[in-house]
């Protein structure tokens, strides 16, 4: 087919899809003119990648020096897997190469991400440098504070937190020490993109979960380090349709923790109409009384959140009747709640003083209780799959066996049972992130918007992988071949590129 399309000329083809002599004839055009549209997508970003290749410099880490091996030999308590080892090579020569690295690091819930990012980050400071990791939420902030404090201590770095709720004497003492550089790193929510922020030498920033980000706010990570940018570690345990669209593309490096640690069980995840709600309420009193704790989950949709906690404040009514003190206790945590309130209720249930959570989304990212087993998600229809897939992982982190119940109505659309059907189907958030590229598009991959239709008139990122692929290659040959595309057999190529450039602002660069 491919061979075929090459044929035929772009004129060819526009007369031949509307004016066809037989199917095949218009199958052809049709995979010309889509062809076409691939290419030049592919040419832009192949050429933007070797273009940054050449322009812009990173700072060399050559070093694995004593903070790494001290860590890897007398801190790390467990053998990493075989993808965190791949993972970290591809990483370390990143480093050593004097280019600057542009990584994004997929890998699925509990895979073991943060080890590789904090390991990233002991190469950073062996070497001279800061480091900073970047969280969406406090909650999840915190907990990567939390843990990586443990290792800083032992290793003898200073370690700090910087969210919006760090205030007065301890926030300007913070930013005085960073500025110093007598901070090693830093760990916090986007309070660390505000100007007031300034790193000595800031060489590795880290964004966790970063489709919780926007593009534009993480540019202003760039900003952070002079003379060069500081290399960037970007990490997702679902990537969006716009940074899958990405990949396909060649804008990032990829790379993929694609194994779970020993001992990790998939969660068993279960699709439960109304009509079952109180066989989900039987198994919530069987995990309990093996002592386990439940997450029961609400949507809350920006759109109509009032509606929403009335929904929250229902749920919560019924289950402390059908769990009434004093043998269960139930903790609530939602957005509304002043962040001392939500750190209370968050605390008594990790300290296994409450047996039941109700909560909104969140608690999407950033809560990790290995005693927790069972998640039931209310009106599951409600969220997309990259939620249903985050919030699943909060269960499963220890080593009983866990399951996830997505409650939904009887009245279900299309995509919704779809997208049901693929979370109860599969564990693989590699596989749901294809699934959600079908539902939503990739979205605008040179640009802020994160879904969309990628402005594709014909062609589909999801059915014409082939004819991608192609497009793909043969940009890379060109642009191999002729980086700056200064032959005259390229110059309409070039042209192409330059009139682009001229349209838009290109925010690939930062992830």
């Amino acid at each position: 087919m491919l061979e075929k399309t090459r044929l035929i000329g772009r004129y060819e083809a526009i007369k031949q899809i509307h004016f066809p002599a037989s199917a095949k004839e218009r199958d052809d055009a049709l995979n010309r003119l889509k062809f076409e549209e691939l290419f030049f997508a592919q040419l832009r970003a192949v050429h933007r990648k070797f273009k940054n290749y050449r322009e812009i410099p990173g700072y060399v880490f050559d070093t694995i020096g004593d903070k790494f091996n001290q860590y890897y030999h007398d801190i790390l308590t467990f053998e990493l897997t075989n993808a965190q080892k791949r993972v970290l090579k591809e990483i370390r020569y990143d480093f050593k190469i004097g280019r600057h690295m542009n990584r994004l690091l997929q890998g699925d819930v509990g895979s073991g991400k943060t080890v590789v990012a904090l390991m990233s980050i002991l190469i950073a400071i062996d070497n001279g440098y800061q480091a900073c990791m970047l969280a969406p939420t406090g909650i999840l902030a915190q907990q990567h504070f939390t843990e990586l404090s443990r290792s800083a201590e032992q290793l003898g770095l200073q370690i700090a937190y910087l969210s919006g709720s760090v205030k007065g004497k301890k926030r300007a003492e913070i930013l005085k020490w960073l500025a110093a550089g007598e901070i090693d790193i830093l760990i916090g929510t986007h309070a660390i993109l505000e100007p007031p922020v300034i790193f000595k030498n800031l060489g590795l920033a880290i964004t966790d979960e970063q489709h919780r980000f926007g593009v534009a706010q993480r540019s202003k990570l760039w900003a952070k380090s002079k003379p060069n940018p500081p290399h960037i570690l970007v990490m997702t345990a679902t990537p969006i349709p716009r940074t899958l669209a990405m990949a396909f593309y060649g804008d990032l490096d990829v790379s993929k923790i694609d194994e779970l640690p020993p001992g990790r069980k998939p969660v068993e995840t279960i699709h439960f109409s109304e009509s079952k709600r109180l066989r989900a309420y039987g198994i919530m009193r069987e995990e309990i009384e093996k002592g386990h704790q439940v997450y029961v989950v609400f949507p809350m949709i920006e759109d109509s959140e009032d509606v929403d906690l009335q929904n929250l404040q229902r749920g919560y009514d019924l289950l402390s009747r059908e769990f009434p003190a004093p043998k269960y206790h139930i903790s609530v945590v939602h957005g509304k709640l002043k962040t001392k309130d939500k750190d209370f209720e968050m605390q008594r249930f990790i300290k296994h003083q409450t047996q039941i959570m109700v909560a909104t989304t969140v608690i999407e990212v950033g809560v990790n209780i290995p005693n927790a087993s069972l998640m039931i998600i209310e009106n599951a229809n409600r969220f997309g799959l990259s939620q249903l897939h985050q919030l699943r992982g909060r269960v499963g982190r220890g080593s009983d066996k866990a399951i996830c119940i997505l409650m939904t109505g009887f009245k279900l659309s299309k995509e919704a049972k779809f997208r049901l059907k693929t979370m109860t189907e599969t564990n693989d958030g590699f596989v749901i992130a294809e699934a959600d590229l079908k539902l939503r598009g990739p979205g605008d991959m040179e640009g802020t918007r994160q879904s969309g239709d990628l402005n594709l008139k014909l062609a589909s990122l999801v059915e014409d992988e082939k004819i991608l692929d192609f497009a793909r290659k043969l940009a890379i040959l060109i642009i191999e071949k002729d980086p700056q595309l200064n032959h005259p057999e390229n110059a309409l190529l070039r042209k192409h590129i330059q009139t682009i450039g001229r349209k838009a602002q290109n925010w690939s660069q930062i992830s």
